[in-house]
Protein backbone atom coordinates (compact mmCIF):
# COMPACT_ATOMS: atom_id res chain seq x y z
CA UNK A 1 0.00 0.00 0.00
CA UNK A 2 2.89 2.46 1.31
CA UNK A 3 4.50 1.17 -1.65
CA UNK A 4 1.87 1.96 -4.58
CA UNK A 5 1.61 5.50 -2.65
CA UNK A 6 5.41 6.66 -3.32
CA UNK A 7 4.65 5.03 -7.29
CA UNK A 8 1.77 7.32 -7.55
CA UNK A 9 2.78 10.21 -5.45
CA UNK A 10 4.74 12.69 -8.39
CA UNK A 11 5.39 15.39 -5.12
CA UNK A 12 7.43 12.99 -2.84
CA UNK A 13 11.08 12.75 -4.14
CA UNK A 14 12.25 8.57 -3.80
CA UNK A 15 15.58 8.63 -5.47
CA UNK A 16 17.63 10.21 -2.88
CA UNK A 17 16.92 7.08 0.06
CA UNK A 18 19.46 6.67 3.03
CA UNK A 19 19.94 3.37 4.39
CA UNK A 20 21.12 3.49 8.08
CA UNK A 21 22.99 0.22 10.08
CA UNK A 22 23.28 -0.12 13.80
CA UNK A 23 25.32 -2.24 15.46
CA UNK A 24 24.35 -4.36 18.95
CA UNK A 25 26.74 -5.54 21.59
CA UNK A 26 25.87 -9.10 23.04
CA UNK A 27 27.34 -10.04 25.73
CA UNK A 28 27.81 -13.87 26.37
CA UNK A 29 28.76 -16.17 29.27
CA UNK A 30 31.00 -18.96 27.73
CA UNK A 31 34.29 -20.56 29.80
CA UNK A 32 37.25 -19.08 29.29
CA UNK A 33 38.57 -22.98 28.03
CA UNK A 34 36.54 -22.59 25.17
CA UNK A 35 37.13 -18.90 24.23
CA UNK A 36 40.84 -19.85 24.42
CA UNK A 37 40.39 -22.65 21.85
CA UNK A 38 37.71 -20.80 19.85
CA UNK A 39 40.74 -17.78 19.54
CA UNK A 40 43.39 -20.35 18.69
CA UNK A 41 41.34 -22.46 16.19
CA UNK A 42 40.15 -18.59 14.48
CA UNK A 43 43.90 -17.97 14.51
CA UNK A 44 44.52 -20.59 12.44
CA UNK A 45 41.58 -19.98 10.19
CA UNK A 46 42.87 -16.60 9.70
CA UNK A 47 40.01 -14.72 11.24
CA UNK A 48 38.50 -13.52 14.78
CA UNK A 49 35.66 -15.20 17.22
CA UNK A 50 33.74 -12.27 16.71
CA UNK A 51 33.54 -12.32 12.72
CA UNK A 52 32.96 -16.57 13.13
CA UNK A 53 30.02 -15.72 16.12
CA UNK A 54 28.47 -12.87 13.41
CA UNK A 55 29.09 -15.28 10.39
CA UNK A 56 26.93 -17.97 12.41
CA UNK A 57 24.45 -15.34 13.38
CA UNK A 58 24.23 -14.47 10.16
CA UNK A 59 23.59 -17.70 8.82
CA UNK A 60 21.39 -18.65 11.68
CA UNK A 61 19.38 -15.82 10.62
CA UNK A 62 18.87 -16.49 7.28
CA UNK A 63 21.03 -13.85 6.11
CA UNK A 64 23.28 -15.89 4.00
CA UNK A 65 21.79 -18.14 1.32
CA UNK A 66 23.24 -22.05 1.61
CA UNK A 67 22.56 -22.99 -1.67
CA UNK A 68 25.32 -19.53 -2.60
CA UNK A 69 27.50 -20.42 -0.07
CA UNK A 70 28.15 -24.18 -1.75
CA UNK A 71 28.07 -22.83 -5.12
CA UNK A 72 30.66 -20.44 -4.51
CA UNK A 73 32.65 -23.35 -2.39
CA UNK A 74 32.54 -25.22 -5.54
CA UNK A 75 33.85 -22.36 -7.26
CA UNK A 76 36.42 -21.99 -5.91
CA UNK A 77 37.53 -25.73 -5.06
CA UNK A 78 37.34 -26.15 -8.81
CA UNK A 79 39.43 -22.49 -9.52
CA UNK A 80 42.15 -23.60 -7.22
CA UNK A 81 45.48 -24.31 -8.62
CA UNK A 82 46.91 -26.08 -6.04
CA UNK A 83 49.92 -28.29 -5.59
CA UNK A 84 50.92 -31.09 -3.06
CA UNK A 85 53.99 -31.65 -4.45
CA UNK A 86 54.16 -34.90 -4.37
CA UNK A 87 52.22 -35.33 -0.68
CA UNK A 88 49.96 -37.45 -0.67
CA UNK A 89 47.81 -38.54 2.51
CA UNK A 90 48.40 -40.76 5.24
CA UNK A 91 45.41 -41.94 7.34
CA UNK A 92 47.49 -43.37 10.25
CA UNK A 93 49.52 -39.55 10.44
CA UNK A 94 45.98 -37.96 10.24
CA UNK A 95 44.13 -40.12 13.09
CA UNK A 96 47.83 -39.71 15.21
CA UNK A 97 47.03 -37.93 18.65
CA UNK A 98 49.33 -35.64 19.60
Amino acid sequence: MLESFFRESPDIDTDYVRTYYWRVNVTLSIDDQVIQEARRRAEAMGTSVNQLVREYLEQLAGKTDPHADAAEFERLSRAAQGNSRGWKFNREELHERR
